[in-house]
């Protein structure tokens, strides 16, 4: 494994050993720092005698419910990550939006008058411009620029590696292509950007020796699509080419090694709604969504709650007068705790972490070509 460090001044540097990382903290030249992805990180006391870096290249195979993210060095895979996309769940929440817009627009005509005589309200601006993306492809991009952004801010990042998608025909209007270019347009303020076809992703997965599991692709483990990730990352390394004048093959040196493994979500938390799908009696509407809790907590914050000899350790999801509800990581609640039995311990970042842990992108933990 190989740590994140950072200048005095929060410039990335290139990653050490962990021995090293060890000594140092002991000696007092580092100290431990927090990002948003929970990769453990080290931010230097001292200014160091060289700054030079290394190409470090980030590989995004993008998805509709899942994007695989790959962050890979010459000599040392970096980190994995698998991503769970806010797909279904922005696209579920616009239907019911679009559905509570028609019933208050029915419920404010007056339909026993005579149509020229109705409350018909005119637009007020042209919105039918044809620019947009649509919402779920774009919270999806989204997702994967703040992960990028991320990263950018924890290692020098000189590549990056895009996997895209070639639509047969005339698919120009197509959501996913629409969003594809507007995403390879964002991605070109952090690196070098690579276009690489899913074919050409296959065979570099291939070459490298490491596994895809075709089947249950909704599983978080890195034989999903984070090993797309890792071999996109590589491509940067090698290529397939004229080895000699006769000779077609690989060329370049890269080595998988093992590398920490995180699970990544959005907290899915609701918009506040100011009109409820059902008018309220007398007139008072009920508080639904939100981020803000009346126990000074906000939704996703990620916080310690004990209930008898047990501890939990969790995030935000909920409030009611008196207690506080706590979720694991896949939302589902671990129960209401009083607000006096809850420890803060993050504030929210907008992101869900799943533990890290380390593993293994390859059966062999490395793979060296040809030069």
């Amino acid at each position: 494994m190989r740590v994140p460090v950072l200048s005095p001044s929060g410039k990335p540097l290139m990653p050490t050993k962990a021995s090293r990382v060890r000594r140092w903290l002991k000696e007092g030249k580092a100290r431990v720092v927090y990002n948003d992805l929970g990769i453990f990180q080290i931010q230097l006391i001292r200014c160091p005698k060289t700054t030079n870096t290394q190409p470090i290249a980030v590989g995004i195979d993008p998805g509709k419910l899942y994007t695989g993210i790959g962050v890979q060095s010459a000599k040392f895979t970096l980190w994995l990550a698998h991503l769970q996309l806010p797909f279904k769940t922005v696209r579920g929440r616009m239907e019911q939006r679009a559905m509570m817009r028609r019933g208050r627009r029915g419920r404010r005509i007056n339909r026993s008058l005579p149509y020229d005589q109705r409350a018909h309200r005119q637009k007020r601006f042209d919105n039918r411009r044809q620019c947009k993306i649509p919402p779920s492809i774009r919270a999806n991009r989204e997702l994967e620029l703040r992960v990028l952004g991320e990263l950018s801010l924890i290692y020098p990042i000189s590549d990056v590696a895009y996997e895209i998608v070639k639509a047969r025909g005339n698919k120009g209007f197509s959501p996913v292509m629409v969003g594809q270019k507007w995403q390879l347009e964002n991605v070109k303020g952090y690196g070098k950007v690579k276009q690489v076809e899913g074919w050409q992703t296959a065979n570099i997965r291939q070459q490298l020796g490491l596994h895809k599991q075709k089947h249950s692709k909704g599983e978080a483990i890195p034989a999903t699509h984070a090993v797309d990730g890792v071999a996109l990352a590589c491509s940067t390394f090698i290529q397939y080419g004229m080895i000699d004048r006769q000779t077609m093959g690989w060329k370049g040196e890269v080595k998988i090694t093992p590398a920490p493994f995180t699970v990544i979500r959005r907290p899915p938390v609701s918009r506040r709604q100011l009109h409820l799908m059902v008018p309220a009696k007398s007139g008072v509407r009920r508080k639904y969504g939100g981020t803000v809790t009346r126990h000074g907590f906000r939704k996703a914050d990620y916080v310690e709650a004990t209930q008898s000899n047990k501890t939990y350790r969790g995030w935000v999801s909920g409030d009611t007068e008196k207690q506080v509800s706590v979720s694991d990581q896949n939302w589902r609640r671990l129960g209401q705790f009083s607000k006096n039995k809850i420890r803060l311990i993050r504030r929210s970042s907008g992101l869900i972490i799943t533990a890290t842990k380390v593993v293994s992108p390859a059966e062999t933990l490395h793979a060296s070509l040809p030069s």
